[in-house]
């Protein structure tokens, strides 16, 4: 447990000034957020600090029996010597005066580097959602519900996946107190790793977990699709040709037909006088063939038949075979016209067997993916810097490495610092809350101390790793794929030959 400075106490009651809440802590209790506690009129930060170790050998050098000095080998076959100070259960900034809990300074490759590193009350944030399938689950802008209560919105669907945006402050407090406590527990379930069901109006109910395949109107998902009806027919058109006549790939997005098709039509496939509902793009292109829906290719279709319009019967003949798939190869049939060109059902021959297979063999596992998102802002920035648009432009300038839990963040173009991360690839249980409504979330600031001290940081509270260590609560072993937070590749200052370049000038 990490001891916080203590502001007040009244009556033996301490009163916790890590948010705006400011509750009053009797001895043995924690406040509202569970995050700190009164332990003997000392008030602590209660989830452990975290520090992440590298246990890999760096530049997979061979560790040598004696070092350069002559002194003999420590057993140390790793070389483990690099930690990094996570923000993960450091404490909070807040009020924006104070210097962020830890700033601690360590040397890289013989560069004095420096990482600030608090636990940030993010009052703006949500959560991306990406859920891999083709199944719908709702139309754009639908609210999403969780225990009836509006909690974010579906948007705008990607390549295979359906999308949702959850959270932010309008929903967290803009609407009802029960709105922004839902809100706020969904999205932390969410940020920790845990399963969260939720509603989409007029659409599926889902259950939703961070790396882990989405559950929509209680059927678990296996796989994402692997391309629009036109991309699959480019990717297996070859595998089709010669044991099959035409071939219909049911999608909600683009239905393509093997004969109209380009790659077909490279491959010589013949006229088949198909006819199909919806609205023509390109050659053997279509959309809207049907409704978003859970069945066939992610239309509301059980029977693939039901798209076709009769055949030309100038073109078609009898005998003539088709092979229609979904996008995932969940769903596929097999029918030969009978004489009076209809479609009737027949077994898949074994040579169509291995295409329907490779093509749920290209299907990617389907998950959810989880991505936290939030502005830092007032006490974040003050924490680092008497100055905090330096900060900003520190950033922007990629003199600074920002990190949440020591994964590396995207940070959005614009004003701000609004950075978004892979909650799935952070330690576990990163994120906590205030019940302002809020998220707490790690976040780091790690550059060149020359270059923090012209930041105007708080050099003051500087402090080596080595006296910080021991603090720790938890250590973690860093991630293979993951890279490491003070990696020279995430700045601009190291140039061509690995030099250092001189101390960052202020900006006017």
């Amino acid at each position: 447990m990490v001891k916080q400075q203590t502001s007040s106490v009244v009556d033996g009651r301490i009163r916790c000034d890590a948010c705006p809440v400011m509750c009053y802590i009797a001895d043995g209790k924690t406040g509202a957020c569970d995050r700190y506690a009164n332990e003997g009129g000392d008030l602590v930060r209660v989830d452990p600090f975290t520090i992440i170790e590298n246990t890999v050998s760096e530049g997979g050098k061979v560790v040598p029996f004696l070092s350069q000095e002559g002194e003999t080998w420590d057993g140390d076959i790793v070389q483990a010597n690099r930690s990094f100070v996570t923000a993960v259960g450091a404490g909070t900034t807040y009020p924006d005066y104070k210097p962020a809990p830890f700033i601690v300074s360590q040397q890289v490759e013989g560069v004095d580097m420096v990482t600030v590193v608090t636990e940030g009350i993010f009052s703006y944030c949500g959560v991306k959602v990406k859920i891999d399938t083709d199944r719908h689950i709702g139309r754009e802008c639908e609210p999403v519900r969780v225990a009836g209560e509006v909690v974010g919105h579906v948007t705008t669907g990607e390549y295979g996946s359906q999308m949702m945006a959850l959270g932010g402050v309008k929903h967290l407090t803009g609407g009802s107190k029960k709105e922004g406590r839902v809100t706020c527990d969904a999205m932390l379930k969410l940020c920790n790793g845990e399963a969260v069901e939720m509603q989409v109006d007029g659409g599926a109910n889902l259950v939703v977990q961070a790396a882990k395949p989405p559950v929509i109107n209680g059927a678990l998902e296996e796989r994402m699709r692997v391309g629009c009806g036109s991309a699959t027919i480019g990717m297996f058109a070859k595998q089709w040709y010669g044991h099959v006549d035409e071939v219909v790939v049911v999608d909600d997005h683009i239905t393509g037909i093997l004969s109209e098709h380009q790659a077909g039509k490279l491959l010589d496939v013949q006229p088949t006088g198909i006819k199909i509902r919806g609205r023509r793009s390109t050659p053997g292109r279509y959309f809207q063939v049907a409704e978003p829906g859970t069945g066939w290719g992610g239309t509301d279709i059980t029977d693939p038949l039901s798209i076709l319009e009769p055949f030309d019967p100038k073109v078609a003949k009898p005998g003539l075979t088709m092979l229609m798939v979904s996008t995932t190869g969940d769903q596929y049939g097999y029918y030969v016209l009978d004489g009076e060109l209809k479609p009737q059902p027949a077994e898949l021959p074994e040579a169509l067997h291995e295409s329907v297979d490779r093509i749920a063999e290209n299907c990617e596992p389907a998950l959810c993916s989880v991505l936290f998102m939030g502005g830092a802002g007032g006490s974040l920035r003050a924490g680092v810097t008497e100055n905090p648009v330096r900060l900003t432009r520190s950033v922007k300038d990629a003199l600074t490495h920002v990190s949440c839990g020591g994964v590396p963040v995207y940070v959005w173009p614009g004003g701000g610092i609004t950075v978004m991360v892979d909650v799935s690839l952070m330690p576990s249980q990163s994120f906590g809350y205030v019940p302002t409504p809020a998220l707490v979330a790690p976040i780091e600031f790690t550059m060149r101390l020359a270059d923090y001290e012209q930041l105007g940081g708080h050099m003051s509270a500087v402090q080596p790793i080595d006296a910080v260590q021991g603090q720790a609560g938890r250590r973690l072993r860093g991630r293979d794929d993951v890279p490491w937070p003070t990696d020279e590749s995430h700045f601009r200052w190291k140039d061509r030959t690995g030099a250092a370049p001189p101390a960052t000038k202020e900006k006017t």
